[in-house]
């Protein structure tokens, strides 16, 4: 039910397998039962009951009064979580499903658009990496055909960046598949 692993001395991820977690909650609704299986996940992976899991106003996730940063997703029946001790991060989780070649065109640069084509994980791969380069960011106002961008990848390591004039970034990334779904992780600004 519970996956987690140490990335780097500092980077910790945990999945969750909400339908299997679900089972001893059978009666909440999805969106309650994945602030159940966060709370869950976080206590695993922080190895403590005492925490407060809190919102921004702009629905960045954080812990009150610690100074790991967090992230959260989850797609279906998956939820994902990253804690990096050092620095700001973001992770996305996705299933992976044809759905993602009729929307392309709203999140692909032409080259990005060139360099995946129709291929389905590379288009779930560069949707996930913008995903989790938005969470790193953390505000509402970037547009993701605009403003973020993937290069062109080959295996897990991926390189991003973010530029929306005020503030420019790049990314080291990874790529893991996970049963169907596909899991993207900033693994660290450059």
């Amino acid at each position: 039910m519970i996956n987690t692993k140490k990335i780097t001395p500092f980077i910790t991820i945990g999945i969750l397998d909400l339908l299997v977690f679900g089972q001893s909650l059978p009666d909440l609704p999805k969106r309650e039962l994945e602030k159940a299986g966060s709370r869950m996940l976080l206590k695993q992976l922080l190895g403590m009951q005492d925490f407060i899991l809190d919102y921004h106003s702009t629905k960045k996730p954080f812990l009150k009064g610690r100074t790991e940063h967090i992230s959260i997703s989850h797609s279906h029946d998956k939820l994902a979580i990253i804690i990096n001790e050092k620095e700001n991060t973001g992770i996305d989780i996705e299933l992976l499903r044809d759905k993602v070649i009729r929307i392309k065109h709203k999140f692909l640069s032409d080259s990005e658009m060139e360099f995946a084509k129709e291929d389905v994980d590379k288009l779930i791969t560069i949707w996930a990496a913008k995903e989790a380069m938005y969470k790193v960011y953390g505000l509402k106002e970037l547009d993701f055909k605009k403003n973020l961008f993937v290069e062109k990848f080959e295996g897990a390591v991926i390189f991003g960046k973010i530029d929306n004039g005020n503030f420019k970034k790049q990314y080291r990334l990874i790529s893991e598949n996970i049963d169907e779904y596909k899991m993207v992780y900033v693994l660290n600004e450059l």
